[in-house]
Formats: C-alpha cells, sequence, structure tokens
C-alpha cells in the first residue's frame, strides 16, 4: 500500500498517478485518508499527554503518602482513576482510526511509473518489442481443444467429471510435455542465479493482504473457509511473503527466488471462443520468479527479468512480443507491468504467457519488508515478479504453431531433452 507520508508531501504527483489509473474521486479519496491520519495524530497526542499525567501523579501519590498527605493522595488516586478511563477510551478511538486508515490505504492502488501511458483498456498498451516469424499453416491445421483431443493428450472432460470445468486432466506425452517445461523453465531460472523454492500452495490472510491479493481480488480466490485459508493464484503470494516482517542487509541483496507451483482462479464469468481449452483454467502451472531489490537498482532488476523472460520464448521458438501496460489495465498493485504475448497461428490472436512487475515499495509496505541503508537507518525495499512461464498458452501456442498435416506436433529442439521425445503423433 502507498505510504501516508507519500500521499502528504506529493498529493498532486498522487492525484495525477491515479487519474492515469483513471481511479475515481481521487482527490476527495486522498483528502479523506490524510483527515484520518490528522485524527490519529491528534488522539496520539491526547493519549500521550494523559499518560504522561497518570506517570506523573503515580509518583507524586508515593511521594504524599510518605508525607502523611493523606486527602491530597486520595486525590491525586481519584484524578489518576479518570485518566485511565479516559486513556482507554482514547487507545480505542487508536485503533478504531488506525483500521480506518488501512482499509483506506488498502482502497487505493500503486502509483504507476512515469513510463505507464495513459489508457482505459488493453487496446491502448504499447508494444515495445516483437521477436519471430508468425508461422503460416495449412488449410487442416486445428485449434489446440482439436489437437489434444486428436492426439488424446489433455482431457477436459475427465476434469471436469472429477473436479468441473476448467480442471483439465494431462495425459501421456501431454503430461511429459507439461513436467518437461517444469523442469527447462527451473533450470534455465538456476542457471541464471534464482534460488529455487518449493512454498505451500495454501496461504493465510495476512499472506494474501501482503502482496495485496486481498482485498482486491478476494471474489477471484479459492477460499478455504473452514481454515481462512486461500489456495494461491501464483507463486508470488508464498515466496514473497517469506520475506513479511523481515530486515534484510543490504550485502545480500538482491534476494533472487523461483517456484514451481499449482496456481488456482475461479475466473467467474468467462465464456466464448477466446477462453476455450487452455486459454482461461481454474488450476494450471506456472514457474514465478521474484526479486527483492534495492530501490535504486530495481528498474535494472525488471529490464533483467524481462530478458530472462525473452531468453525463454525464444528458446521455445515462438513468436512473441512485449507490451507496456497502460494506467487502465495494470494490476492494482503494480507500479509498472510487461506483458509477453505469443502468437497463436492456429487462433490467429495473441495469447498473454507472462507479466513482469515492478511493485516498487507498495507490497514492501503492507509486508514491513526493508534493510539497512548505509546510516544504519530501515527502508523499504521494492519487490518484483514475473511469470517464467505460465504453462497452458505456452502449451496451446507450441502445439498449434508446431501441427504439420501427417506428420504429427513438433517439440521444440530445446525441449526435447526434457521430453525425450521429438513429435506428438
Amino acid at each position: 500500500m502507498l505510504q501516508v507520508t507519500f500521499l502528504r508531501e506529493h498529493t498532486d504527483k498522487a492525484i495525477a498517478g491515479l487519474g492515469k489509473r483513471n481511479f475515481p474521486n481521487a482527490e476527495q479519496v486522498i483528502a479523506e485518508v490524510l483527515a484520518t491520519d490528522d485524527a490519529r495524530k491528534q488522539t496520539q497526542a491526547e493519549l500521550d499527554k494523559v499518560n504522561a499525567r497518570i506517570n506523573a501523579l503515580s509518583k507524586e501519590i508515593g511521594a504524599m503518602m510518605k508525607e502523611g498527605k493523606k486527602a491530597e493522595a486520595e486525590a491525586a488516586k481519584a484524578e489518576t482513576a479518570g485518566l485511565k478511563t479516559a486513556s482507554k477510551e482514547l487507545s480505542e478511538k487508536m485503533t478504531a482510526l488506525e483500521e480506518q486508515l488501512t482499509r483506506q490505504l488498502y482502497a487505493i492502488p500503486n502509483i504507476p511509473h512515469e513510463s505507464v501511458p495513459h489508457g482505459r483498456s488493453a487496446d491502448d498498451n504499447e508494444v515495445v518489442f516483437q521477436h519471430g516469424t508468425i508461422p503460416t499453416l495449412d488449410d487442416a491445421a486445428l485449434p489446440h481443444w482439436e489437437l489434444i483431443k486428436k492426439f488424446d493428450i489433455i482431457d477436459f472432460d475427465l476434469g471436469n467429471k472429477i473436479s468441473g470445468a476448467g480442471f483439465p486432466v494431462y495425459k501421456g506425452k501431454g503430461a511429459r510435455l507439461q513436467r518437461a517445461l517444469m523442469n527447462f523453465f527451473l533450470d534455465r531460472a538456476n542457471d541464471a542465479g534464482y534460488h529455487e523454492i518449493q512454498p505451500p500452495v495454501v496461504v493465510n490472510e495476512a499472506s494474501g493482504y501482503g502482496t495485496g491479493q486481498l482485498p482486491d481480488k478476494e471474489g477471484q480466490m479459492y477460499h478455504v473457509t473452514a481454515d481462512g485459508l486461500y489456495l494461491i493464484p501464483t507463486a508470488e503470494v508464498p515466496i514473497t511473503n517469506l520475506y513479511r516482517d523481515i530486515i534484510l542487509r543490504k550485502e545480500d541483496l538482491p534476494i533472487k527466488n523461483v517456484g514451481f507451483t499449482p496456481c488456482f482462479r475461479r475466473e467467474a464469468g468467462s465464456w466464448g471462443a477466446h477462453v476455450r481449452g487452455l486459454n482461461r483454467l481454474h488450476q494450471f502451472e506456472k514457474v514465478e520468479i521474484v526479486q527483492v531489490q534495492t530501490p535504486e537498482k530495481s528498474y535494472e532488476t525488471l529490464q533483467e527479468m524481462c530478458e530472462h523472460v525473452k531468453s525463454l520464448l525464444m528458446a521455445l521458438e515462438l513468436p512473441f512480443r512485449i507490451l507496456r501496460l497502460c494506467g487502465g489495465d495494470m494490476g492494482f498493485t503494480s507500479a509498472l507491468t510487461y506483458d509477453f504475448e505469443v502468437y497463436s497461428a492456429a487462433q490467429q490472436r495473441w495469447l498473454e504467457v507472462s507479466s513482469v512487475s515492478n511493485f516498487e515499495t507498495y507490497q514492501a509496505n503492507r509486508l514491513k519488508l526493508r534493510y539497512r541503508d548505509e546510516n544504519n537507518k530501515t527502508q523499504l525495499l521494492h519487490t518484483l515478479n514475473g511469470s517464467a512461464l505460465a504453462f497452458p498458452r505456452i502449451v496451446a501456442a507450441i502445439l498449434e504453431n508446431n501441427q504439420k498435416a501427417g506428420e504429427g506436433i513438433r517439440i521444440p529442439k530445446a525441449l526435447v531433452p526434457y521430453t525425450g521425445f521429438e513429435t506428438i503423433d
């Protein structure tokens, strides 16, 4: 979440940034936050004054009793009793104001980086890079939801039988392709200096709030209500929360972690050809890279992470492009996001396969994730994450772009050592 000091000292910048996101009533919302903070400060000052008087009276009462000033001591005790009642009331008011301030701050998204373009939807995103040749398929080419039936490698009917729509069953070479992608992506991340983590796939409420999935995306997460736990929508949540309430040493930065997990998203209300087959699932697999970095180096790190994702897509021989998301299409917690899309020749459209984002201090402020600077003062860190990569649409593009009538589907050379086969036929 944003810091109150930032909103107070840079109010115009915050209003302009929220305007880029098309956030409604930004000026009024910020004014309400500052008013709550003013009330909190005033209440704290009153509470401190009352408590100081209680402490002073306590000392005076002891001295009066020693001096035999019983009447004065009893009067002081009566005053102390009244002050303790006032202190309790002020403490309760402080708690209520602090909770109100937190709720108000949770409702405000991150301020976009200056390079983020204005815009309201995905139509306003900027293409900043494109690579590869879009393949030309023959007239008999099929979309992946037909190919998986033809070669019997992924079964949606079985998944629907045992779980419901959006939970596919991977079989034979389909399952082996999934495992190949996992190992390929993890090996590449390890080669790039990432430390492998295998985190839990359920998290508590504090973890959801820490990275910003709560309260913003509460309805999109599967909630285990009896235990107060949530199925993760991405490995970003548990991996970043490893550092909640932690003060790191500057010499240990950057922190570079990678994790493979299943991911769960309710994705309610999604219908149509654009979400058929693997295009949108309730459960899917993904390798996620997460970094924790100092503020002055985080945008250099963001570019490094983008280069890593680029190298994966080039190795998979997939045509892809990179988009800088506009203010209206960015995630709630992000300051700057680059989306990676691969081209699906059979569907004749671009499919998002990765988002790489810098959250600046937004998550770190919620997490209380800090480091000690050269002056031994604690400062908030920057957090970053990216898909490297999400499997479903990668699989869809591999199947569709590499199909050839009568010859099956060619596996990219980089994956063959992991699959153990060159074609699906």
